[in-house]
């Protein structure tokens, strides 16, 4: 997929770097109008049965180079002077979960998001894919897919779509949301009436003028 080449490049510079990551941010998701036209176009179908799910259908977390697998590339794109050990593992840095807008300075107090969460997916069409598809989706670098928030955060939202669960932060629905859409569209995965909904509505706090 070729999407967001540009930004894929520019993440990879950072993985090289033992010593240090530059503040970065959730790659950028589609603008609020763009999501709303593409929130109308996202099919609409009951939730697909979990038959044959696994997370190992979804190998995550592979090896990006440089000994830093997936998890540890996206610590560093959000954090702040993160440091790394050899084997690139996060040892020092500072973070903010934009879900609860909690800070932390220790990486095993965050854990990494999947924006559609796998089950998710699963229900939403994947369960069609390939074990190569379903890799690329839960490593996704490029999108905004993935996010490092508190861990609280993360195990609270579960597998749940946004009419179940939204982050405690009204302030980042209008990201979320764009994200979602984001993700579901790039991917042709399905939406329920519910969650088209909750969509709908996270949507409606973005300020257009601020160009959003």
């Amino acid at each position: 997929m070729t999407r967001y080449a540009a930004a894929t490049v520019a993440l990879l510079a950072l993985v090289p770097s033992a010593a240090s990551a530059a503040p970065a941010e959730l790659p950028p998701p589609i603008p609020a109008p763009i999501a709303v036209k593409q929130l109308a176009e996202l099919q609409v179908a009951a939730p697909r049965p979990m038959t044959g799910y696994s997370r190992a259908r979804f190998p995550h977390w592979i090896q990006q180079g440089n000994s830093c697998d997936t998890r540890e590339v996206v610590l560093a794109r959000d954090g702040v002077d993160v440091t790394r050990d050899e084997a690139c593992r996060a040892v020092s840095g500072m973070w903010h979960s934009e879900y609860d807008g909690r800070d932390f300075t220790s990486a095993a107090q965050l854990d990494i998001d999947h924006m559609v969460p796998l089950a998710q997916a699963w229900r939403s069409g994947a369960d069609t894919w390939t074990d190569a598809q379903r890799r690329q989706f839960a490593n996704d670098l490029e999108g905004p897919q993935l996010i490092a928030v508190s861990a609280a955060s993360n195990r609270s939202k579960g597998d749940q779509s946004p009419d179940q669960w939204r982050p405690p932060l009204r302030s980042y629905w209008c990201v979320y949301s764009r994200a979602w859409v984001d993700v579901k569209s790039h991917y042709e995965l399905t939406i329920t009436e519910p969650e088209r909904n909750a969509l709908s509505e996270m949507l409606a706090t973005c300020d257009v003028t601020d160009g959003e």
